[in-house]
C-alpha cells in the first residue's frame, strides 16, 4: 500500500486543546506497516446502518486503516488524529482527507456527519468531551461505532499461549490503566447511545514470524517496558515463539475477534 505525507485539512489545535496520551508517534511507521487491517464486511455493515452516506468521520485514525475501508462506502471521509507523526504515515486514498485534530475538537461542522468510527482508540479519550462532540457533529439519524481487539490467536495453541503470557505477564504491568477497557471488549466502556447489536467480525492475516513480532513491537506496553527497564523485551517472546513456529518464513494464520459498541444518538 502506498504511503504518503497527507495533505492535511485545517485543524483546530490551539489554546485549550486537550492533551492526549501519545503512545504511538514514535512507532508511527511500524504501526502503519504492522497493524492488521479490518474486514471489508465490517464497513459494509456499518454503511448499511445509515440512510445517507455523504460524510464519515474516522476519529483517531492512526495510519488510516479504518478510513480507507470507509471510503468504499461514503462520498467523503475525514480522518482525524492528534498525532502528526501517525498522519504522516497514513495510507493515501483519494476519498480520505486527513486532519490533525484531537478527538474532542474535530473542527467538523455541526450536524454534517453520518457515521463516526473509532478503531482501537476510544479508550484513550476524554469520553464526556468526545461524546459531546459526537452529538454535535452527527446528523439526527447518525451512528457511532467503536471497536477494539486484543492479543492475537494463532493456529497453534502453544504459540497463542506464548503471546498471551507475554501480553499479560512480561509486559502486563506496563499497560496503561485504560487497557482494562480493551480487555473487557469495551463492555465496561460508558456508551450513552441507543445501542445496535453488531454481528461478529474477525480480522485475519497470514503472517511470518517476523511480521507477528513486528506487530507485537507496536504495543504501547512494549514501549513502556523499554522506557522503564532500559532493555527490549522482544527477545523474550521471540525466543519462546521460535520453539513452536518452525521456519521463520512459514506463514501462519493469525486471528483477532473484533469487539464492537454501536449506537445512535
Amino acid at each position: 500500500m502506498m504511503r504518503h505525507r497527507p495533505q492535511l485539512l485545517p485543524g483546530t489545535p490551539g489554546p485549550g486543546t486537550p492533551s492526549f496520551a501519545d503512545h504511538f508517534s514514535h512507532v508511527a511507521g511500524a504501526y502503519a506497516a504492522r497493524r492488521p487491517g479490518y474486514p471489508a464486511e465490517l464497513f459494509a455493515w456499518l454503511a448499511g446502518l445509515v440512510t445517507r452516506r455523504a460524510l464519515a468521520w474516522d476519529c483517531a485514525t492512526g495510519s488510516g486503516q479504518a478510513a480507507v475501508g470507509l471510503a468504499a462506502h461514503f462520498a467523503r471521509v475525514i480522518a482525524t488524529d492528534a498525532s502528526a507523526a501517525q498522519l504522516a504515515a497514513a495510507a493515501a486514498h483519494p476519498g480520505v482527507a486527513y486532519r490533525a485534530a484531537p478527538a474532542e475538537r474535530s473542527g467538523l461542522e455541526t450536524g454534517t456527519v453520518d457515521l463516526v468510527t473509532v478503531a482501537q482508540a476510544i479508550h484513550w479519550f476524554d469520553l464526556p468531551a468526545f461524546y459531546a462532540e459526537v452529538r454535535r457533529v452527527l446528523t439526527p439519524a447518525g451512528v457511532i461505532a467503536a471497536w477494539t481487539y486484543r492479543g492475537a490467536g494463532l493456529d497453534d495453541a502453544a504459540l497463542t499461549g506464548a503471546v498471551e503470557r507475554f501480553m499479560l505477564e512480561t509486559v502486563g504491568p506496563y499497560w496503561p490503566s485504560v487497557r482494562g477497557l480493551v480487555n473487557s471488549g469495551y463492555q465496561t466502556l460508558p456508551f450513552p447511545f441507543d445501542e445496535i447489536a453488531a454481528p461478529p467480525f474477525t480480522m485475519t492475516a497470514e503472517w511470518t514470524l517476523d511480521q507477528l513480532l513486528g506487530y507485537v513491537a507496536t504495543w504501547s506496553a512494549v514501549s513502556r517496558y523499554r522506557e522503564a527497564q532500559g532493555r527490549d523485551p522482544m527477545s523474550l517472546i521471540e525466543a519462546e515463539l521460535l520453539t513452536a513456529w518452525g521456519p521463520r518464513e512459514r506463514r501462519r494464520q493469525v486471528r483477532w475477534p473484533v469487539l464492537m459498541r454501536v449506537g445512535r444518538v
